[in-house]
């Protein structure tokens, strides 16, 4: 008996992309392509980093010399969050525990500045992206934590200064949280596109009631199970997700 089509194409996009660590797939929104990648946060071993004992990293190749040690390796890294001119952070950073930078809950310059921002924060067998404001009343333990801004979705609505059909177009980067943590989505234009755009991804298509953008501009993205390496100047804090050196696909 023949598979009726419709049934066909929805059993394919059920289980193409099967449980686990990492998922990235690319996609179509509003007519621009995207790279997503989905993160278990209770199966992987999600980080940030910024520097060693050498210095600054900044590129993703630096970050795999400093994990040969533990016998690791990047499967997939992005650029994560704003940085000064020297690539210290802009606002809260927080490594293994130890807070770097301190929070900003005033009002700053940029993309930054425009409130609300939020923090990216790692716990153990979760994610969030949490409202900067909220964040300061809660204070969550993170391992690792990233602020930047601004929001991008914040409890299902949309940044409140977005404009459908905005002029200002970028490649641009960002982070998606559910509200139980379970599910942490990260994504990368492949086309430049604006806020809003790029907002209703996270709400829309992907079904994420709080995301976070990370930067535009300088996004970049490292996925070596598909031969994507981007390259460009150094960056400040990145965020990476790593496996067992001999578990890497080539």
């Amino acid at each position: 008996m023949c598979m009726p089509v419709a049934f066909l194409v929805l059993a394919l996009t059920l289980f193409a992309f099967p449980v686990k660590a990492l998922d990235c797939q690319r996609l179509l929104h509003l007519g621009s392509p995207y790279t997503v990648c989905e993160v278990d946060p209770a199966t992987a071993d999600l980080r940030l980093f910024h520097s060693d004992e050498r210095g600054l990293l900044g590129h993703y190749s630096r970050v795999n010399q400093k994990l040969a040690a533990e016998g690791r390796a990047l499967s997939f890294a992005m650029n994560g969050g704003m940085y000064h001119q020297d690539r210290t952070p802009v606002g809260l950073y927080v490594e293994d525990g130890q807070e770097i930078a301190p929070l900003l809950t005033g009002r700053s310059e940029g993309n930054f500045g425009l409130l609300p921002n939020g923090v990216f924060c790692i716990r153990p067998s979760r994610a969030d992206v949490i409202e900067t404001r909220h964040f300061a009343a809660t204070r969550p333990n993170c391992r690792f934590a990233t602020q930047s801004g601004p929001m991008l979705v914040i409890n299902g609505a949309l940044h409140p200064r977005f404009i459908d059909g905005g002029s200002s177009r970028h490649i641009r980067n960002g982070v998606g949280t559910s509200a139980d943590g379970r599910r942490v989505v990260f994504a990368i234009s492949d086309a430049r596109v604006n806020f809003h755009d790029f907002a209703t991804l996270f709400r829309d298509t992907l079904g994420l009631p709080n995301a976070l953008f990370l930067d535009g501009k300088i996004s970049r993205v490292f996925i070596p199970s598909q031969d994507r390496r981007d390259i460009g100047f150094p960056v400040g804090p990145m965020i990476g997700l790593t496996v067992p050196l001999g578990s890497l696909k080539k």
